[in-house]
């Protein structure tokens, strides 16, 4: 608080001073800093690296690629393993091999994420880079364009139309300078800032200091020269600029949701088979570290690298595809994604927009018009659109460069008020002749509503009751053909400065028609979005006739709303309303936003498509923000997938990617998890009935880190057409129910085995039951081969219910693995049945076992994949779902 009021006053403080009197304090010369005063500035006020967000820096990336909730689970049990197997036992019996497992593969894990993670990160980095990264210094007597993180309180800065401020600067120089704030504060209105000194009692807020623009904020209109004031996370809203836009993603929702019902099912097995043993064996303390081991059986110990795998291996593949993923999370949230928010120009249309009309009041062409217009869009120095390049590409395709200098030359600029979402139209005032001109061009609703006055053929007539229908007669029909349609006007008027006030009263002089075709390849994407059950909605500025026009082309349907009428709807319409329509018109930044929390509120997973600053609001708040390569810097690094081609074709395959990638998952996640209830299961029946343990602790680590090694091929299995036609949800509500359906299946075969291994096997090898050896090696033989009988077994069938429940329909034959899973498979079961042949395998406590036992086997393995078929059909007959 200290720091921030110092920060505060300082800013406070300057603002009240003259600009010579900041010149003086920051020694700030006439050639800019040198070397030892930046070194200097840096030292004593701070850096301004932190204008970097959080989330783009190398260390957050390997927080989250090492720090989620499954490895804090997988390290919370390798620090009771290591308390268990090392502190607690005698030297001879100390085994470090189960700690050390879990240890390397949470490693290997956070490795491979942060590998993938940091490769998006340098092609975003290159695409941000190539946007706007800089800013104009004054540094040894030049002018120089340098990264804004180099910036130092005290350099001299220039800003222009389009730039994001990069720091706190009190201004020097100002022309027709408006800024926006609402990436920082969220409201929408335009600032004009100015270089006027403040008396200390207009000092109440930040928006009262109309000589300092802050970091964060946009240069809407106009150019500027000033002082850095503060940097970094000193600046008056570095902390919100800073951490504003980091979000707690579904992805981590989705985690966090499963990560309890694993430990919800800890807290109850672990007592369970602590109490159970303890009363069967008497050793309540071996009971205790079986029971802990348990734990560990429980959980899949490569659940993290097996997930990152699938994330990271979809985010390779997007990359491939002209796509950049900066988040590999955001791979999940893109296959979830049901809802998907999209502006129209330059993503439903080709974005070349051309001028295809100047016309008067009446629809007939006319040259004042245009000559007009273009002075209007020449002197306009916010941020150019495309229909300012459009007015502006005319001279030239008339061949009339000449000319239209000629008339600049005349009409030189006196003021600007550049274009906002409240007014929707720019104003300009240039030299005339005899009086000065006023001429303003934007919105129709909005110019019409300022005119008092329409001028046709040189005669200029006050405006009657019935004028704006004539008007609407000759708008309407171009706007039914998709054209985007502007208003003109002007006024004579004798000031060289302008005010609010001045924008009344015009003469509505004519209107200008502007064609943006619909992209073929657009028809063809939303049709395949729509099949993948992803509804999309146009969140546009641009006028409702307009956007119905586009979309009815491109058979998205034509409910529509505008901004307005949004404002009108009381709180209990709104999510009906907006649930219902498809296109919403004339929007502004705030509207578009709370849009999409509506929609999140509906319980949809929202996707937002942007390039504009005027989109950044809606990005942050999306559950998947996607940009494209030649976005505003600020909306380019909020975003968590960037396309390098501005097309829905390529967003519909990331949708593909993404939910192939949750798919393979949910295979392991749900598939693993189940398995291991089933052997826990049967640990519990076997810890009550036997005299000793089924399986030693490290036998049942060995026997899921085999399986886990398999699994790293499911990244690259086939998924079936009906698993990734639906969005699916990312969460562990039905986890739970999968695995009290599927383990205790499993568990029923496990008893079967011990009965044949405990009457029949073991005691057949080893000359007599448990209880009538009396020697300790023929106890322990008889043990060995138990263990091993169940270790082949569970192996077996964890390995082959792989292959039955990754797919609602008959393995093999209506769906088919891929061939990395076929090998992967057919590979695994041979070595690892090979296992107990070798001295690797004796280190286990593993010894080879009678070919009669292999025909036991592999009869009670199909009976088992039998009963599980069945099952199968019955579970997605119940729940309409598998995976």
């Amino acid at each position: 608080m200290k720091i921030a009021s110092l920060i505060h006053e300082r800013i406070a403080r300057y603002s009240c001073k003259e600009v010579s009197d900041l010149i003086k304090d920051f020694h700030v010369s006439e050639s800019g800093y040198k070397e030892e005063e930046i070194l200097e500035s840096r030292e004593e006020y701070g850096s301004n690296i932190l204008t970097k967000k959080k989330t783009d820096t190398v260390w957050y990336r390997m927080r989250r690629a090492f720090i989620n909730p499954f490895t804090i689970i997988l390290c919370c049990l390798a620090s009771i393993s290591f308390i268990t197997d090392v502190l607690l036992k005698s030297n001879f019996s100390k085994n470090i091999t189960t700690s050390l497992i879990i240890i390397c593969m949470l490693l290997i894990s956070g490795s491979v994420r942060f590998i993938q993670e940091m490769r998006s990160k340098k092609v975003s980095d290159r695409l941000t880079q190539l946007v706007s990264t800089t800013a104009m210094v004054r540094r040894d007597n030049s002018w120089k364009n340098i990264n804004s993180d180099e910036l130092v309180v005290g350099d001299r800065v220039r800003l222009r139309a389009g730039d994001c401020v990069p720091a706190d600067i009190r201004l020097t120089l100002a022309e027709d300078l408006f800024v926006s704030q609402s990436a920082i504060t969220g409201e929408s209105t335009l600032l004009e800032k100015d270089i006027s000194t403040l008396s200390k009692e207009n000092k109440q807020s930040y928006t009262s200091y109309n000589n300092v623009v802050f970091m964060g904020s946009s240069v809407i209109g106009g150019n500027a020269e000033g002082v850095v004031l503060a940097v970094g996370k000193d600046t008056a809203y570095g902390e919100i600029w800073i951490s504003g836009n980091i979000r707690k993603s579904g992805f981590e929702k989705g985690a966090n949701s499963i990560a309890w019902v694993l430990i919800r099912f800890m807290m109850v097995l672990v007592p369970i088979v602590f109490i159970a043993g303890g009363l069967t064996k008497g050793d309540w303390v071996s009971s205790f570290l079986f029971a802990l081991s348990v734990a560990v059986g429980l959980t899949p110990e490569m659940l993290p690298m097996v997930i990152n795998a699938c994330l990271a291996k979809g985010s390779a593949s997007m990359m491939k595809k002209e796509t950049v993923v900066k988040n590999i999370n955001a791979m999940q949230e893109l296959g979830s994604m049901d809802i998907l928010c999209v502006d129209k120009t330059g993503t439903l249309t080709g974005d070349t927009v051309l001028l295809e009309y100047y016309i008067d009041i009446l629809g007939n062409e006319s040259n004042k018009v245009l000559e007009y217009a273009y002075l209007n869009s020449l002197y306009h120095t916010g941020v150019q659109n495309h229909l300012d390049t459009a007015i502006l590409k005319v001279p030239t395709m008339l061949s009339q460069e000449e000319y239209f200098e000629d008339l600049a030359k005349q009409h030189s600029k006196l003021d600007e008020f550049p274009f906002d979402y409240e007014r929707k139209f720019v104003s300009a005032l240039v030299k005339g002749k005899d009086e000065n001109l006023l001429l303003i061009k934007g919105s129709i609703e909005q110019v019409c509503n300022r005119c008092r006055y329409v001028e046709y053929q040189g005669k200029v007539v006050e405006i009657e009751g019935d004028t704006f229908e004539g008007v609407h007669a000759i708008v309407d029909e171009m706007l039914e053909d998709g054209m985007k349609v502007l208003a003109v006007a002007y006024k004579l008027q004798s000031n060289k400065n302008m005010s609010k006030d001045d924008e009344q009263d015009f003469i509505l002089l004519g209107y200008l028609a502007f064609f943006d075709a619909p992209k073929q390849s657009a028809i063809s994407a939303i049709e395949k979005l729509k099949s993948l059950h992803v509804d999309v909605k146009v969140l546009t500025g641009d006028q409702k006739s307009i956007a119905i026009s586009i979309c009815r082309r491109l058979g998205l349907g034509i409910s529509a709303l505008t901004g307005a009428e949004l404002e009108e709807l009381s709180e209990d319409e709104l999510p009906i309303r907006i649930e219902q329509t498809t296109i919403f018109a004339e929007l502004s930044p705030r509207q578009k936003s709370r849009i999409v929390k509506i929609l999140q509120n509906n319980g949809h997973i929202v996707g937002y498509l942007g390039d504009g600053m005027n989109d950044l609001s809606s990005i942050i708040e999306a559950d998947v923000g996607i940009s494209v390569e030649n976005a505003v810097e600020a909306v380019q690094e909020s975003a968590d997938v960037i396309l390098l081609k501005k097309d829905l074709n390529v967003l519909e395959e990331g949708v593909l990617e993404g939910r192939k990638a949750f798919a393979n998952m949910s295979k392991y996640i749900k598939i693993t998890a189940s398995s291991n209830f089933g052997n826990i299961l049967s640990i519990v029946f076997a810890s009550i009935f036997l005299p000793f343990l089924p399986m030693l602790s490290v036998q049942l680590l060995l026997l899921n880190l085999l399986y886990d090694i398999l699994c790293l091929v499911l990244p690259w299995d086939n998924v079936d057409e009906d698993i990734y036609s639906l969005p699916r949800e990312w969460s562990g509500r039905t986890l739970g129910r999968f695995m009290r359906f599927f383990g205790p299946i499993s568990s029923i075969f496990d008893i079967v085995t011990f009965g044949f291994l405990y009457f029949i096997v073991c005691p057949k090898i080893c000359g007599g039951t448990f209880n009538m050896l009396i020697e300790t090696s023929s106890q322990l033989k008889f043990i060995t081969t138990f263990q091993t009988g169940w270790f082949l077994e569970s192996m077996w069938t964890q390995v082959l219910i792989l292959h039955l429940l990754r797919t609602r329909k008959i393995p093999l034959l209506q769906s088919r693995p891929s061939r990395q899973v076929i090998a992967v498979t057919i590979l695994g079961i041979g070595l690892f049945t090979a296992l107990i042949f070798t001295p690797f395998g004796a280190l286990f406590g593993l010894e080879p076992l009678p070919v009669y036992y292999f025909m036991f086997l592999l009869s009670i393995v199909i009976l088992y994949m039998l009963l599980i078929s069945f099952a199968k059909v019955y579970y997605v007959r119940k729940y309409h779902e598998l995976i």
